[in-house]
């Protein structure tokens, strides 16, 4: 049992808490952790099911703190498998030996700030009790499952599994009939696998999502050479850019500017060339809604393409929202999947999922036996994992209810009423419309950077202001509505949630505008914080 007092706790050991850690350490720091896993990796430890992998470039998607890293460890793929990253995640930890100050398979259910003491209180499932002068939510955006709530499921008689909690020891699939529920990026990924290993797969999808090639392979050696020439060079290219990663594909003028041939001949190279460029083919696809159809209209040319089944083909091509303002998933052989004669596609829109049966899923039509249910549900994104730990600032205001009507931070990494509380990658953060690890480690740099300046200065206490923090949450939103992103019924508004307030949660103004923004906010001594003495 994990109890006392420390200078900092960090909650979460992913990638950000790992950080978190390594920095405190740096800085002379005492820090202890909480982690919910039996081992570090946070997401990458839990989302285990078949096809998982990262839909950044593998050189791109690792940390950048330490060149020695570089060295030590070499990638396999373009687009790294979960099982690899898992074991970057190990590699790392066992490096710079950061499970040491780490609780694991403990989840923070409490976390009070006295205002009296100037401290923060965290309690756990485990009955830990622990006090701090600082505390990190290092949760991760995409951490919170939302749960099947589909009656019947307690009759069903064969196993179900969850994407976003994949059990670590085998499942078998073989001879088996398996249902999969859910077509987002955890879906996508798992169907083509899925469906090589199963007697059977019914897919039941609610909502089409567009999917562009991956074109995994290795790692490309020109990008990798380029890379190590210059490790320093190659992660202020990452900093420096709009998404968190160096574009390999320049956007061109507006999709309407251009012929027809060109702009079809532009958007085959996309295609041929994988990952996001079709995003990036274009200057205004996100912006404008008869450029983003030009996209739309020649992905869906490439289902048809794809897909023998007419009928399936349109089922599987989304009109609803416009390409790319849900999640953008990459995959290998998505579409094709839907060829296999052990593939059956479900839409249940026209057929809604009426209860979980005892031998299978029943829908308006009937039954569809299932052995193994499979649900790619998605999450609770961004607030979820946050509102999970009953955080309670100041004179014991609840984060619940400063979040009632919305989440509202300032910069996404604090929020007013809930001094030395830190997030990261919280809402209103670039968070999960970037590259994620150099997003993580730009958040932790500033808080860590943030708590040794109070040292310096002789004081211990730092706050967003109620102000600063308003005109953020209307910054983040005016940006969000210049874009195409509110017209898509997408977690990213928080629609996936009922009952979840809809704002869109991430800042859509670029990772390079978010940290200049940054860092001229500390160049003037913090404008928009109050610091003071404890």
């Amino acid at each position: 049992m994990a109890a006392g007092h420390t200078d900092v706790i960090v909650v979460g050991a992913g990638f950000a808490g790992l950080y978190a850690h390594y920095r405190l350490c740096g800085l002379g720091l005492s820090a202890l952790g909480f982690e919910a896993a039996p081992d570090v990796g946070g997401t990458w430890y839990w989302n285990a099911y078949p096809g998982a992998r990262c839909d950044v470039e593998s050189l791109d998607y690792c940390y950048s703190f330490s060149p020695e890293l570089l060295d030590d460890w070499r990638w396999s793929e373009r687009y790294a498998t979960q099982p690899e990253i898992l074991r970057y995640a190990h590699h790392v930890a066992e490096r710079f030996d950061l499970r040491r100050d780490v609780t694991f398979a403990t989840r923070v259910v409490a976390a009070r700030f006295d205002r009296d003491a100037a401290l923060w209180t965290v309690e756990t499932d485990k009955g830990d009790r622990a006090t701090a002068r600082f505390l990190v939510a290092a949760v991760g955006p995409l951490s919170v499952a939302k749960l099947p709530d589909f009656p019947g499921l307690e009759d069903f008689v064969g196993r179900w599994v969850m994407t976003s909690a994949w059990p670590h020891e085998p499942v078998d699939m073989a001879d088996k009939h398996v249902a999969l529920i859910g077509t987002g990026s955890s879906g996508i990924q798992a169907i083509p696998v899925i469906a090589e290993q199963a007697a059977r797969l019914t897919v039941f999808q609610r909502t089409p999502n567009f999917s562009l090639p991956a074109r995994n392979g290795p790692p490309d050696p020109a990008y990798e050479a380029l890379a190590r020439s210059d490790y320093a060079a190659h992660i202020q290219r990452n900093r420096a850019s709009r998404g968190g990663v160096q574009p390999k594909y320049t956007a061109q003028p507006g999709a309407i500017e251009v012929d027809e041939a060109a702009r079809l001949a532009r958007y085959e190279e996309a295609w041929d060339l994988g990952g996001t460029r079709m995003q990036a083919a274009f200057r205004d696809l996100m912006s404008d809604v008869a450029a983003n159809d030009t996209a739309a209209d020649f992905v869906r040319g490439k289902i048809r393409a794809i897909v023998v089944d007419p009928t399936v083909a349109q089922r599987l091509s989304p009109y609803d929202h416009p390409l790319g303002t849900k999640r953008i998933c990459l995959d290998t052989d998505y579409y094709a999947t839907f060829n296999r004669p052990n593939v059956t596609l479900v839409d249940i829109r026209s057929e809604p999922i009426e209860r979980i049966a005892t031998d299978g899923i029943v829908t308006a039509a009937g039954l569809y036996p299932a052995d193994l249910i499979v649900f790619a549900t998605g999450f609770d994104a961004m607030t979820g994992p946050l509102l999970a730990m009953n955080i309670e600032g100041a004179g014991g205001h609840r984060l619940a209810d400063a979040w009632a009507d919305g989440p509202a931070t300032y910069l996404g990494l604090m929020v007013a009423g809930f001094p030395n509380l830190f997030l990261v990658n919280g809402p209103g953060s670039p968070s999960v419309l970037c590259n994620m690890l150099v997003a993580i480690e730009q958040h932790v740099d500033w808080i860590v950077d943030a708590i040794a300046h109070l040292r310096e200065t002789g004081r211990s206490r730092i706050e967003a202001l109620s102000e600063a923090q308003a005109a953020w949450v209307d910054e983040v939103r005016m940006v969000a509505d210049r874009t195409l992103y509110p017209l898509a019924n997408s977690w990213y508004n928080g629609d996936n949630v009922p009952g979840k307030p809809r704002v869109f949660l991430p800042y859509v103004g670029g990772f390079d505008t978010y940290v200049r923004r940054c860092a001229e906010i500390v160049s003037q001594g913090y404008a928009g914080f109050r610091l003071s003495p404890a």
